[in-house]
């Protein structure tokens, strides 16, 4: 299988640092070329899943901006430029908990949209973690830190608690490797 060809770039909107939009031109494998191609330039971020020593979850149940409600959702946020994924794992997990983890696993890297770009996710699993510090979090949105069971997290897994679709696949990603 042949990949598609970027032929040309043209940028529509610049809302620096969070997003892009530009349309492309691009050459299907086929030869023929599609012109206005959407593409969202948004930065990549991580996600973590965090397992305590005493083998709770860490995840808050927060507000945002797109979801009705109250999510629950695991530790997470943007890359910041030069910085790599595990690095900005560990830098969200301290800031946003004030815990630290001994062990992580990458679980790997997934395009959030396999056609129009708009960043990729970064997913980790920090294991043995432990308070060391008060969280600074500078998020916008309302949240509470929880301390779930495995239980508690396969049942929030099942109903959909987790309404945003990167950290409800991460969850359950993690339910079905650990």
């Amino acid at each position: 299988m042949q990949p598609m060809q970027t032929l040309s770039r043209q940028l529509v909107l610049d809302l620096p640092p969070y997003l892009r939009v530009e349309t492309h031109t691009v050459r299907l494998p086929d030869g023929r070329v599609i012109e206005g191609w959407p593409w969202l330039i948004s930065p990549d971020f991580v996600n973590v899943a965090v397992i305590t020593e005493e083998d709770l979850y860490l995840c808050f149940r927060q507000t945002k901006y797109s979801v009705d409600g109250t999510s629950l959702a695991p530790v997470g946020g943007y890359i910041e430029p030069g910085e790599d994924p595990l690095s900005a794992a560990k830098r969200e997990l301290l800031e946003e908990t004030g815990y630290e983890a001994r062990r992580w696993e990458g679980l790997g890297a997934y395009a959030v949209d396999g056609n129009r770009g708009n960043g990729t996710a970064h997913f980790f699993l920090a294991h043995d973690a432990c308070q060391v510090s008060v969280p600074h979090a500078d998020d916008l949105e309302e949240q509470q830190l929880l301390m779930l069971s495995r239980p508690e997290v396969e049942a929030a897994v099942q109903r959909g608690a987790f309404k945003v679709l990167p950290w409800q696949a991460l969850m359950a990603l993690v339910l079905l490797r650990w």
